[in-house]
This record gives C-alpha cells, sequence and structure tokens, in this order.
C-alpha cells in the first residue's frame, strides 16, 4: 500500500478525443482514495515554466460540466518539441512536484511523452504512472490508446460522405488522414471506409499498383473510388514529400495526397482524382463509447497502481484485459508501427484492397 496524500495529473503531447474522460476517472478514483489532485496546465509547462500553473481538480470539475463528453483537453496540452535541455527541465520540473508536495503524478501522453515525462520524473525522483493516448495508436504494448477510436469514426464517416461525391462526378477521391509514420488509422479507416486503395508507411507501393486497381474498379462498373493514404507515406522511391521542420527542427508529415493526385492525373486518365487533408479535424468530435470506456478503466487503473505503491508504470490493454508495464520496456519497445502481417492487412488484401507490394 502507500502513503499517497496529494497527486498531479496533466496531458502532454497532441490532443484527442477522451482525455478529459480520462481527468474525470483520475479524479474520481483519487478523490475516492482520500487524495487531493492537483492539473497541471499545459502539459509539462504547467510545471516547468515559471510562475507555474495548476489548479485543484474535484469532482465538481467533472459532474457539473459536459467536459468528460467532449474531445480536447480541459487542462490544455502541450506539442511543441523539447527546447532546453532534459536536465534543465527536469530539474524545474522537480522543483515544482517539490513546491506542490506532490506524491506522484499520472501522465496522459503518447509514446514521445512517455520517453521524456518518464526521463524528467526519474531524474527528479518522482513516481509516476502513464496512460497512453494518441489518434496514431503507435503507442507500444497496448491494443489501443485513447483516442484513436474516436480519430477512426471522424475518418470513416470523411469516406462516407466523400463516397457521394466520388460517385456524382466519377471521381477517385484521396483521403490524407494523420498517424505520423505509423499507418494503423489509415488502415483502419480503410476498412471501415471500404476504400479501394490503402497506402501507409510501413508498406511499399507503386503506382502501377495504383493505377491496376483503379482499372479493375473500372471493369466492374464502377464509375467512383476513394484512395485513403497516411500522411508518413513518401514516395515510390521512399523519399520525403516534403522537407518542412516546426519551430524546433521536427519533421512536418503531409503533401502525400496532392502528391499522389497529380501523379495519377499525369499518368492515368480513367479516373480524375482530388485530394481532402482532415487535419485537425480528426483530434476533434465527441469520443465514441469505446474511447469514454478506455479512458475511465485506464484512468481508474493508473489510481490503483499507485494505491497499490506500484510507479514507473503504463496502463494497457493487452489480449483484452487492462494491465501495465514497466515504463522502461515501454520505452524501449519504441513506437509501434503497423503489422504489415497483421489481420486488418491481410483482411483488406482479401477483399481486393491495393495495400502495396506485399
Amino acid at each position: 500500500m502507500t502513503n499517497i496524500k496529494k497527486i498531479g495529473v496533466l496531458t502532454s503531447g497532441g490532443d484527442c478525443a477522451g482525455l478529459n474522460a480520462v481527468l474525470m476517472a483520475v479524479v474520481n478514483a483519487a478523490t475516492k482514495q482520500g487524495w487531493e489532485v492537483y492539473g497541471i496546465h499545459d502539459g509539462t509547462d504547467g510545471l516547468t515554466n515559471r510562475p507555474m500553473s495548476y489548479e485543484v481538480l474535484t469532482e465538481s470539475n467533472f459532474s457539473n460540466s459536459p467536459w468528460p463528453r467532449l474531445a480536447g483537453s480541459y487542462l490544455g496540452s502541450l506539442n511543441t518539441g523539447v527546447k532546453e535541455s532534459q536536465e534543465v527541465l527536469a530539474e524545474r520540473f522537480g522543483e515544482g512536484v517539490r513546491e506542490l508536495d506532490l506524491d506522484a503524478v499520472v501522465v496522459v501522453g503518447g509514446d514521445g511523452s512517455m520517453n521524456i515525462v518518464s526521463n524528467y520524473c526519474k531524474m527528479a525522483g518522482v513516481k509516476m504512472v502513464g496512460i497512453p493516448k494518441t489518434i496514431d495508436n503507435d503507442t507500444p504494448l497496448t491494443e489501443f490508446s485513447v483516442g484513436f477510436n474516436t480519430a477512426c469514426q471522424v475518418c470513416t464517416n470523411a469516406l462516407d460522405d466523400l463516397m457521394t461525391t466520388a460517385r456524382s462526378h466519377h471521381r477517385a477521391l484521396i483521403l490524407e488522414v494523420m498517424g505520423r509514420d505509423a499507418g494503423h488509422l489509415a488502415m483502419h479507416a480503410a476498412l471501415a471506409g471500404f476504400a479501394d486503395v490503402c497506402l501507409v508507411p510501413e508498406i511499399p507501393y507503386t503506382l502501377q499498383g495504383i493505377v491496376n486497381k483503379l482499372e479493375d474498379v473500372k471493369k466492374t462498373g464502377r464509375t467512383s473510388a476513394l484512395i485513403v493514404v497516411s500522411e508518413g507515406v513518401k514516395t515510390e522511391k521512399g523519399e520525403a514529400v516534403t522537407g518542412a521542420v516546426n519551430m524546433v527542427g521536427e519533421k512536418i508529415n503531409g503533401g502525400i495526397g496532392d502528391y499522389l493526385s497529380g501523379l495519377i492525373n499525369a499518368n492515368y486518365k480513367g479516373f480524375q482524382t482530388r485530394v481532402t487533408k482532415l487535419g485537425h479535424v480528426q483530434r476533434s468530435g465527441n469520443p465514441t463509447a469505446f474511447d469514454r470506456s478506455l479512458a475511465v478503466v485506464l484512468g481508474a487503473e493508473a489510481v490503483n497502481l499507485l494505491a497499490q505503491g506500484h510507479t514507473d508504470r503504463m496502463v494497457a490493454l493487452a489480449r483484452g484485459q487492462v494491465t501495465s508495464f514497466a515504463l522502461d520496456e515501454v520505452v524501449a519497445a519504441g513506437t509501434t508501427g503497423l503489422d504489415a502481417n497483421s489481420s486488418y492487412v491481410k483482411a483488406a488484401r482479401a477483399i481486393g484492397m491495393y495495400v502495396g507490394e506485399i
């Protein structure tokens, strides 16, 4: 057991649907333990910036509001990269934890946040439990991360809407989705939206393969098609479509949809193409029932682990069961891409979808 009396909770990395349901679960479960909960604003910035930014959270923050049903983060998040050394930030992080007299910190984040914040906590000697969230679903060792299911639904809804205009104008419409260097979101959405082509970073493709599939569609008498492409897909030669970087030097994905549209239009006259890039719409939308329930069970389990005296772990959904893994194991596993031999890819190929050259 533990002598915890006060914990902090923060959301870090890109936002997604379900974060507020996680916060509600953590706050309610911790309150039932008799603990005080401090919500840290804007990810780790709330502890490393001076003055610090935080607020005491109680059950009324969420029970008397629509927040658990909304996307985004009640606390604000942080996804701008590290501008200073980890040593400096870890020292300020630790100072903030000690100033607030926190006994532990619950971090809701993706694979990058798990790595960065777990290092802060180690260097500062702070107890931590992580909860995975990301629309990319690339956090290792968990089958699903909070936010992924809702993003899939947003993309599937877009494909349903695009099919009607594709049929009207006899076009092959391209939907570019997020996912960074992982193809989970593209593949799941393509299956649910009955796309004809799905391109992901993990599987090479050829223009001829795409054209062949569009020709097959034409032969069936259908005069429209749907193509889903993940933002991290490169050219046929394996080159990045853009060399753009953000303000801290990290690469910016995107542009592959327009690149493919131009390529297809220049080499194939059977379909005219148009591109839709959903962008940050994929981070929005009321969380699905699955994401809400996943958020609650993972949030409650994070508090349960701390109550039992466990630390430096990430809660997860594995083989349909809620469990946890050591943070060192999570970090060592790295980002988890789409398995080219997964059941999802096999199913896509079995129904005739072009998913690249396997």
